[in-house]
């Protein structure tokens, strides 16, 4: 945090923006399209956006040829194999992995990835799945692979109101019946944890790979919510599975995700069933199959290859920019957020903003959660401030983001009271949370990324402002029902 306890009117006056200008430049053309009808985006950690350069590239690739399934053998299935072979190649140049020991899995998005890695893994006693509580659901649902092969599944608790994780625990639980297991079988088991979380914004230490590593670990990382605005270089850090969403990155294609293995890893996975395109032969009389030996044993049935070539102009275009000056752009409007809504308070002297994880810019990306309170202390309803701020033109999110555990450790929720046979006959949301005594039922978050500019952070604490400063409990209008968290 800056030294001056006093933010700037404007993240413009900070030291280092104007070195980011070319993102100004490009907001005023390639990203035109974000300011139409005075909205503003804010939901980067929900989909990055698309320039107006990679919706022309699309359109003019499929107008100036012809393309077909690549499982064929013609000209038209050639000249779509070799794009999806180029963006490969794309790929692994962007993240600096070495093609030799890193292989490209497309998927439809990070989640289809992390199941590829679930379903196939070699859980057992031996082979445990240990995990951090901050993590995306499509994170969580391997523990139910784990489980079915008798796994140990394993969490490590959040620590402090910053929601970090305590190294020590992490290893204390990485060691927790290893030695023996190991001596015995000689198997790993899967570590699995974000490098951002999608609920706080706090980036876990890089290193926890090597940790893991060195307790005969394989590692699962889930990079969607880090890889837009953060270099990871698979040169330097090697994790076992790198799982990512295109459209978190750069907004355009959607349905395309991507799974980066180690292909020493990628060798010992064994996958349930068989599909299309991920088999060598097989027989129906025979009842045997084999499958592909490459990257193409996990892609089942065809491939979306009318899209997947969008992602090598989209990683041409985001390293055109360069991913450290978007980086730069979002640690200050990020650091100018935090601090100027620390600084509004209502007239009783309360704090109108709570943040959850990190208040400074220190070991964070550019996502912030937080929820809004009254003058006398209780919470606004989320649903109120989306439907407000929806009104007025934002695009925000609310909820609890598909994080459970970071969600359950921000608002203090006990283990005791998340067991199941205390929630018998909860069948709603509302009524689960009111099981739970909580006053609401998630928070607001608020994401920045690649076109993201000063006005859009300062519109948002203008709202944020006139709308909830010293606003009392009123009677609003009823509120829909919560669906899903």
């Amino acid at each position: 945090m800056r030294p001056d306890p006093t933010p700037p009117a404007s993240p413009t006056a900070l030291p280092g923006y104007a070195a980011t200008g070319r993102i100004d430049e490009l907001r005023a053309t390639e990203y035109r399209h974000l300011d139409t009808d005075g909205q503003v985006y804010l939901d980067y950690a929900g989909a990055g956006v698309a320039a107006r350069a990679q919706v022309r590239a699309h359109h003019d690739r499929l107008l100036a040829g012809l393309y077909s399934n690549p499982h064929s053998e013609n000209p038209t299935s050639v000249a779509a194999g070799s794009l999806v072979e180029s963006a490969r190649r794309a790929v692994l140049d962007f993240f600096r992995a070495d093609p030799d020991e890193y292989a490209v899995i497309f998927t439809p998005n990070a989640s289809g990835a992390c199941r590829l890695v679930g379903e196939a893994y070699d859980f057992g006693r031996a082979a445990p799945l240990v995990l951090t509580w901050d993590n995306h659901n499509s994170v969580n649902g391997i523990r139910e692979y784990a489980r079915s092969a008798r796994a140990s599944v394993r969490y490590v608790p959040l620590n402090g109101p910053e929601l970090r994780v305590a190294e020590s625990a992490l290893v204390a639980a990485l060691d927790a019946g290893r030695r023996s297991l190991a001596r015995r079988w000689g198997r790993p088991g899967l570590f699995a944890y974000p490098a951002q979380s999608n609920f706080s914004g706090v980036q876990h230490p890089l290193g926890w790979v090597e940790l893991a590593h060195q307790r005969g670990y394989d590692v699962l990382l889930d990079a969607a919510a880090y890889a837009p605005t953060n270099r990871l270089d698979l040169s330097v850090v090697r994790p076992d599975f790198v799982c990512l969403s295109w459209y978190k990155l750069f907004g355009y294609p959607t349905g395309v995700g991507a799974l980066l293995a180690r292909r020493s890893a990628l060798a010992r996975l064994r996958r349930p069933w068989f599909a299309g395109g991920t088999i060598r032969a097989v027989s129906v009389q025979g009842d045997w199959h084999r499958p592909m030996d490459d990257e193409s044993a996990f892609e089942d049935g065809t491939l979306n290859f009318l899209s997947i070539p969008d992602v090598d102009f989209g990683l041409r275009w985001l390293d055109s920019i360069g991913v450290d000056l978007v980086h730069a752009r979002v640690g200050l409007l990020t650091e100018w957020l935090l601090e100027r809504l620390a600084t509004l308070r209502h007239d009783t002297g309360g704090p109108l903003v709570q943040v959850y994880g990190p208040t400074t810019g220190a070991g964070r990306g550019g996502t912030l959660t937080f929820n809004l309170r009254h003058p006398d202390g209780t919470l606004f309803d989320e649903r109120l401030v989306a439907r407000e701020a929806a009104a007025a033109g934002f695009s925000l999110r609310t909820g609890c983001f598909c994080n459970p555990g970071a969600a359950e450790g921000a608002f203090g929720m006990s283990r005791t009271s998340m067991r199941q046979r205390l929630l018998a006959g909860v069948d709603t949301i509302d009524q689960y949370l009111a099981a739970l005594g909580l006053p609401t039922g998630g928070a607001v978050r608020v994401s920045f990324g690649l076109a993201s500019i000063a006005t859009d952070a300062e519109r948002f604490v203008d709202f944020v402002q006139s709308t909830y400063l010293n606003r009392d409990v009123g009677a609003d209008a009823p509120l829909p029902p919560r669906l899903r968290c």
